[in-house]
């Protein structure tokens, strides 16, 4: 069974850091390209990171980089999501996906997603 799972949300304060973790079973990480995504209170879901399958390059929306980085760990199948300076507008549930491509606008597989809240 395909699987992902997201995991390391949790209530941080603002400018503290924060990592989430995307970890698969059932399939190999390392042949799709991972995404993050996060959907905030009454709004539509963005994209956030990507990590493609062939050569590792790593792509952030404009507005995550700098704060936002992606990594994965091939030996343990898991894709991270490292965040800094969080922000109360960062606050959402995070989701990762694996696709054909980070340029794909449909995934195959997605997590059940981990909320993240940045409150003092």
């Amino acid at each position: 069974q395909f699987q992902l799972v997201e995991s390391g949300g949790g209530l941080v304060q603002p400018g503290e850091s924060l990592t989430l973790s995307c970890a698969a079973s059932g399939f190999t990480l390392d042949y799709y390209a991972i995404g993050w995504f996060r959907q905030a209170p009454g709004k539509g879901r963005e994209g956030i990171s990507c990590i493609s399958s062939d050569d590792g390059r790593t792509h952030h929306a404009d507005s995550m980089k700098g704060r936002f980085t992606i990594s994965r760990d091939t030996a343990k199948n898991t894709v991270y999501l490292h965040m800094n300076s969080l922000k109360p507008e960062d606050t959402a549930v995070y989701s990762c996906a694996a696709g054909p491509s980070c340029w794909s606008s449909v995934y195959d597989y997605w997590g059940q997603g981990t909320r993240v809240t940045v409150s003092s």
